[in-house]
């Protein structure tokens, strides 16, 4: 019994000890409502967080910090490592603050949120990214000024690698099935759309290879006229020349 009791005083304690603490806040006010969920926030009471800035903006929608509200709702879904929520609120504060002074931010959190939710390998779907690009190349294009500027573009560039990539992971798999056809067309777009990037021996290639093998030799040696030019000494270079000098 005394085990019990004791639990019983100690969850009045801490009870009581949470009212005491939000009995500090005037949560008649804006000011104080706020301050009350930045408490929670920081001691990591994310969800009574959440409500405590959603109290601010019902309560309070003309207050300036019911748009700080707003985003900081954003943020802690962010933090959570809770991407597609966090995405959506960010969406919705740009959407509705199109002028903030933090509106470089909310882009650049906009396409991280969507960076975030792509998968970890190439061989799954990574739509998402052509989204993510949008927004780090809003914030180079329309924020040059901005701290998040070189970030942006570091997130840009591996995203348009990890679409290289992919583009030659379904191109070289074609290929090694001797679907040269399809081969081309991938090998092709991945010269054309994703150039200096590491791939671009592997695309000339490709392409130069896979139309000759389905007799478009205009094609094949297009792409070998290239190749030599940009990769004389390279082997697949010697290669593709000696196939391309077999004729059928």
């Amino acid at each position: 019994m005394k085990i019990f009791r004791y639990l019983a005083l100690l969850m009045l304690f801490s009870l009581l000890s949470a009212c005491a603490s939000t009995q500090r806040f005037d949560t008649s006010t804006a000011e104080g409502s706020f301050a009350l969920a930045e408490k929670y926030q920081s001691d990591g009471r994310f969800e009574e967080a959440i409500n405590q800035f959603n109290d601010v903006r019902n309560r309070h929608p003309y207050s300036r910090l019911a748009v700080e509200a707003r985003l900081r709702v954003a943020d802690i879904h962010f933090a959570r490592k809770s991407f597609a929520e966090a995405q959506a609120a960010y969406q919705v504060f740009k959407e509705l603050h199109p002028r903030h002074p933090r509106i470089d931010y909310v882009t650049f959190q906009l396409g991280m949120s969507y960076f975030n939710q792509l998968p970890s390998t190439i061989d799954r779907d990574l739509s998402l990214a052509s989204q993510a690009m949008l927004f780090f190349s809003e914030v180079q294009r329309s924020f040059p000024q901005s701290e998040y500027v070189e970030q942006a573009k570091a997130k840009h560039t591996e995203l348009e690698k990890m679409l290289a990539e992919k583009e030659h992971y379904i191109a070289h798999f074609y290929f090694i099935r001797r679907r040269y056809q399809s081969a081309l067309g991938r090998f092709e777009r991945l010269w054309r759309q994703h150039q200096d990037l590491g791939f671009d021996l592997k695309a000339l290639y490709g392409a130069a290879v896979s139309a000759h093998r389905i007799q478009d030799y205009e094609k094949a040696d297009y792409y070998l006229k290239i190749l030599s030019h940009q990769f004389p000494e390279a082997p697949e270079t010697y290669q593709a020349q000696q196939e391309l000098a077999r004729r059928s």
